[in-house]
């Protein structure tokens, strides 16, 4: 399988991507969450896309993995002023916001000379996905959006035993092994209780992240970014691409009820909660997931 990997100059920032595939396929655009690489898109679930016909980019968000880090840019002001606002759909004054980052996407398909995209997001890229896809019609095929949220008013909010790990860290201090071993204790925490992950995968996953970069102040940037950017609802609402909304039942980060206000905002979109699927891609549900995704592709060709 053909492999490229590459760095994007896009809307002030440089987005690095890996696209796999013929470049003759139609393209799938991946993109991840809140202190999440491209490499947490697991390869057997870009394999299955590619196996079935389609061309596949998977990103780094900016202040993540090898893409620009926003270093210098302060995020100002009171953290819980800004979960206050964001919790009744307000914005805040952050140095960038989920808006700037579905651009970074649109300038990511502009450099690979891709014309339209079926755009796949999970968690904070499912955000991203929602101002991209509602923004920029003319670049959507489709849409499929896992475990992510509106962000409107009055959702029920994460559990902290799951939103402080992530977002926390654990010391400038700390050791490799120790940054390593929350990273993968982060991931078990938010992981699906009816698809449990080995702790030996886990590490390895998290090892990876590592050693690919690590930077802690782009997590609170990039937090920064989804509470200050308010209700994503006006966008979802103007997606007219056919979408598809995959939820666990069991994530306690981002609570069902948001992926059951995403279907509900969006027009005809269609809703898959599984039981006992959380925050990840289990390797268990791959096979479900990506048949769903595949299906919702196979319905926008038909549209």
């Amino acid at each position: 399988m053909r492999i490229e990997t590459g760095v994007a100059p896009t809307n002030s920032v440089e987005i690095a991507y890996e696209d796999m595939g013929s470049v003759d396929d139609p393209a799938v655009l991946l993109i991840m969450g809140l202190s999440a690489q491209l490499t947490l898109w697991p390869m057997d679930f870009c394999t299955r896309l590619v196996d079935a016909g389609y061309r596949v980019i998977r990103i780094d968000n900016r202040d993540i993995g090898l893409s620009t880090k926003m270093t210098g840019q302060k995020v100002r002001g009171s953290q819980i002023l800004r979960l206050i606002r964001h919790e009744f759909g307000m914005s805040s004054d952050v140095p960038y916001t989920i808006v700037d980052m579905a651009a970074d996407a649109v300038g990511v398909l502009d450099h690979l000379d891709i014309d339209s995209v079926h755009v796949v997001g999970a968690s904070m890229g499912g955000m991203i996905t929602q101002v991209f896809a509602g923004s920029y019609p003319e670049r959507t095929d489709s849409v499929g959006i896992l475990f992510s949220s509106t962000n409107e008013p009055f959702l029920p909010p994460p559990d902290p035993r799951a939103l402080l790990p992530l977002i926390g860290g654990v010391g400038k201090d700390a050791t490799k092994d120790e940054i390593i071993a929350h990273s993968a204790k982060t991931l078990a925490t938010i992981g699906s209780p009816g698809y449990r992950t080995p702790l030996e995968e886990q590490l390895e996953i998290a090892q990876v992240m590592y050693e690919r970069n690590y930077n802690p102040s782009g997590v609170i940037r990039q937090m920064a970014a989804i509470t200050g950017t308010g209700s994503l609802r006006p966008y979802a609402k103007k997606i007219t691409a056919p979408t598809t909304v995959i939820h666990g039942t069991a994530d306690k980060l981002v609570r069902p009820a948001c992926g059951k206000a995403i279907a509900r905002a969006v027009p005809d979109a269609e809703l898959t909660l599984i039981d006992g699927m959380a925050h990840d891609l289990p390797a268990a549900l791959l096979d479900r997931i990506s048949g769903i995704i595949l299906a919702n592709f196979a319905r926008a060709r038909a549209a």
